[in-house]
């Protein structure tokens, strides 16, 4: 996943909602959102490789979601950083014990969001302590929390002109497939190539191997019930399977 974006207890009757896009290599095998075959009370799309997943939210009101930390060069650690989520997701522990134990040692760099209903927590192995997040809105991409990308400011602003207009999804969708490359002078320098910091620097990524493989819209009412909407995309951005989950309280 390279960009989330958190309303976190901002909107009156929608405490959660989210709003994000997966970059991914195209030949990463995965699936669509579903309920979990073996934890039906999660839902949310796999890894089919590693066997974790980006983000997924369970019937509970547990959310997880998590990016890589850009870092070229860098050991791979042992374990995929998709386990964090799934891990939390079929757990009980709060966020903030979840968190606390993680040992960060074994992944390589990440940036993880984990809510358990009364609380948002961030963790990140490149980012000091966990800590409990205020309500507000919050963006992740590859680097830290509301680091100053174009990219992620541009999307936290026009994700708060989008949360009045819910449960209408169509300004979040807009936002999610907005494919303006960043002038170069404005590019954030990450360790890869020019030609891969403006491919990188669109919210909605888009090349013939690498790029957004789903978007997805996530809220949770004030009353627990969920509904999760997922897009997904081929290569150069060839939309795939739509897919609608939403849960009753």
């Amino acid at each position: 996943m390279c960009l989330i974006v958190v309303g976190w207890r901002v909107h009156p009757e929608y405490p959660l909602v989210v709003a994000a896009n997966r970059d991914e290599f195209y030949a990463r095998p995965s699936s669509p959102i579903a309920r979990w075959p073996d934890a039906p009370q999660v839902i949310g799309g796999l890894d089919l490789e590693a066997g974790g997943t980006w983000l997924g939210i369970s019937e509970g009101g547990r959310f997880a979601a998590v990016t890589n930390v850009r870092e070229p060069g860098m050991a791979k650690g042992e374990r995929s950083r998709g386990a964090l989520t799934r891990d939390f997701l079929t757990a009980a522990a709060s966020a903030a014990d979840f968190a606390a134990q993680i040992d960060g040692g074994r992944y390589s760099g990440f940036n993880l969001l984990l809510g358990d209903g009364e609380s948002l927590v961030y963790c990140s192995n490149r980012d000091g302590q966990p800590r409990r997040l205020a309500p507000g809105i919050y963006g992740l991409s590859n680097h830290l929390l509301d680091s100053p990308w174009p990219k992620l400011l541009a999307a936290r602003q026009r994700f708060g002109e989008a949360l009045p207009g819910l449960p209408d999804e169509s300004a979040f969708f807009q936002l999610l497939a907005d494919q303006t490359i960043v002038d170069d002078e404005n590019l954030p320098t990450t360790g890869v190539s020019i030609e891969w910091e403006r491919l990188l620097s669109a919210i909605f990524v888009k090349s013939a191997n690498y790029g957004t493989r789903a978007s997805t819209l996530v809220w949770q009412r004030a009353d627990g019930a969920i509904t999760m909407h997922e897009q997904s995309f081929g290569p150069n951005g060839q939309p795939l399977q739509s897919s609608v989950i939403s849960t009753a309280v």
